[in-house]
C-alpha cells in the first residue's frame, strides 16, 4: 500500500473526525476555446452558490441607502416567514383537535 492509501484508511477509521470536502470548480478548455470555458465556469459558479459567497465576503463600503433597502427586505422576509409559521401552526392545531 502506498502512503496515500494508508492515510485515507486511517482517516476513514476515525469516527469522530469529519473529512473536509474540497471546494472548487474545474472547467475543461476544449479546442482552446477560452471564452466558452469562462462562460461555462460562470454558469457553474452561479448554480453552485459560490458567487453569492464571494459577494457576501466583500468588505467594501455600503451606502446608507443600500443598508436601508437591505434591512427592509430582510424585515419583510422575516415577517412573511413568521406569518407562514403562524398559519401552519393554526392548521396543525385544528388537525390535531379534529376540527
Amino acid at each position: 500500500m502506498n502512503s496515500v492509501a494508508k492515510h485515507a484508511v486511517t482517516l476513514l477509521k476515525r469516527p469522530n473526525e469529519q473529512l473536509q470536502q474540497c471546494r472548487g470548480i474545474r472547467v475543461k478548455v476544449l479546442d482552446g476555446n477560452l471564452e466558452r470555458a469562462l462562460t461555462f465556469m460562470q454558469r457553474k459558479m452561479q448554480s453552485s452558490g459560490i458567487e453569492r459567497l464571494i459577494k457576501n465576503e466583500q468588505t467594501h463600503h455600503i451606502k446608507n441607502s443600500e443598508k436601508r433597502v437591505l434591512a427592509r427586505k430582510n424585515l419583510q422576509l422575516k415577517i412573511r416567514s413568521q406569518e407562514l409559521a403562524r398559519k401552519l401552526r393554526a392548521i396543525l392545531i385544528k388537525k390535531v383537535r379534529g376540527l
